[in-house]
């Protein structure tokens, strides 16, 4: 283990966030539409827009490669084409601060490496041109509006060095996030949800394919390798009320610990899966930057 991680495995640093950006810049610039070879997400559509609105008269300083020369022949004056306007992209963190995540046993705590993924993905955004905002499960603490730039991407950082740092305590779960996503976010946004896997039972089908049916809906599942594939040996587990000891050589032990933990993330992963969400597990012990392969190459600029 290096000495950053060191000191940040347990809370989130926002130094290392941000230096985060550079495996953003670093990574290969995003891919061009190929047809049924594309992405699922949708296109940025940055600049002038290609979709064809209208034609109107020419004035003076408008772009003589846009003259329509069919309506400038037909009315014998020139006419100039009008493109829709650009599209206004969002990309919204939602941000499951469950109890559960503020844990680990290889290279980080599972909360530090949500708010990882979350940076990465607010520098991707930002990259890509898109505003960004973020959320939690929370009343008491409104969402962060969209803002756009690096000014919107360091205050999304600050948030998640903030939510992550420990529990909070109004937190009201993943579903309650959800609810706040479908209400301020229009159609077309990317959603990234990091999750604990856990949380996914707290949340009904119908509200999962509402989010993944109007916007590009990727799911972020955190695990840490002990829940995924524990040893052969005997563990203690303590807490302030209890101690609990659980020896996992022995098969029945060790098939209960698997229907708690790894069966149960894999279906959690499938369902998400059938409704519409792009869902990639990520354990503690992985770089965080797997997941930019879900959210560079997919963006499609235009033609």
């Amino acid at each position: 283990m290096d000495a950053t991680r060191d000191m940040h495995g347990v809370q989130p640093a926002l130094a290392e966030l941000i230096a985060l950006r550079a495996r953003v810049l670093a990574w290969p610039p995003p891919q061009r539409s190929h047809g049924s070879q594309a992405g699922p997400s949708n296109s940025p559509m940055r600049g002038r827009g290609m979709d064809y609105a209208e034609s109107r008269p020419y004035a003076q300083g408008d772009d003589a490669r846009h003259i329509d020369w069919r309506v400038t022949a037909r009315t014998g004056r020139a006419h100039t084409k009008i493109f829709h306007a650009e599209r206004d992209l969002v990309t919204l963190l939602v941000a499951d601060t469950a109890p559960t995540l503020y844990f680990g046993t290889r290279v980080c705590f599972m909360s530090v490496q949500a708010a990882r993924v979350g940076a990465l993905a607010a520098w991707a955004a930002q990259r890509a041109g898109d505003r960004i905002a973020a959320l939690r499960g929370s009343s008491l603490e409104a969402p962060l509006p969209p803002a756009g730039g690096s000014r919107g991407a360091l205050r999304v950082l600050g948030a998640l060095a903030r939510w992550y740092l420990e529990p909070p305590a109004d937190d009201e779960g993943l579903d309650r996030a959800l609810q706040s996503a479908m209400r301020v976010t229009k159609p077309g946004s990317r959603i990234v949800a990091m999750i604990d896997p856990r949380s996914v039972d707290q949340v009904d089908d119908a509200r999962f394919a509402a989010l993944s049916a109007h916007h590009d809906a990727i799911a972020v599942l955190l695990v840490d390798p002990l829940e995924l594939l524990p040893p052969q040996a005997r563990l203690g587990f303590a807490s302030e009320r209890e101690r609990v000891d659980l020896d996992l050589t022995d098969a029945t032990t060790r098939k209960g610990w698997d229907r708690a933990f790894s069966e149960r993330f894999a279906l959690a992963r499938e369902r998400l899966q059938r409704l519409g969400w792009r869902a990639i597990v990520l354990r503690t012990d992985e770089p965080p930057d797997i997941v930019l392969s879900a959210l560079l190459p997919h963006r499609r600029e235009a033609a």
